[in-house]
């Protein structure tokens, strides 16, 4: 099995609350971005999903945090899908600090809306699949 797909980043000081350490939920915006780099590194970008009509929501969201990042930290923020047969897939991410301490492990649910239709699409892995320049990067 192949690594997955990460992308690093440096925590900046307005993320911190007045503990020192990253708010809760900037969690979700560096899952956010991990999530966003994929399907750009896939070959897919907001304005290609848009025009096919469809877009990423996100059903249900876990953080599990493990250790405190702080200002200046690098950490690297990892991005898996995981394809089951029915409209909703699942992303596992973790976000660890440079030397592999993980800081917070995140699972996601989601699924790919028609943006017409207003409903989940039957089969998201095959729309990623057709829209993707590079599908294994979703493990397809």
């Amino acid at each position: 099995m192949s690594e997955p797909f990460s992308v690093r980043i440096t925590v900046r000081g307005y993320e911190t609350d007045v503990q020192g350490h990253v708010n809760q939920s900037v969690y979700l915006n560096y899952a956010e971005h991990a999530r966003w780099s994929l399907l750009r590194a896939a070959g897919i970008s907001q304005a290609e999903l848009v025009g096919g009509g469809v877009g990423p929501v996100a059903l249900e969201t876990t953080i599990r945090y493990r250790r405190e990042l702080l200002a200046g930290d690098e950490i690297v923020v990892t991005c898996s899908f995981v394809w089951g047969e029915g409209r909703t897939f699942r992303i596992g991410q973790t976000v660890a600090k440079a030397d592999g301490t993980v800081a917070a492990e995140i699972t996601a649910i989601g699924g790919l809306m028609d943006l017409t239709a207003r409903k989940l699409v039957p089969d998201p892995r095959e729309r990623f699949r057709e829209l993707a320049s590079d599908p294994a990067l979703f493990g397809l």
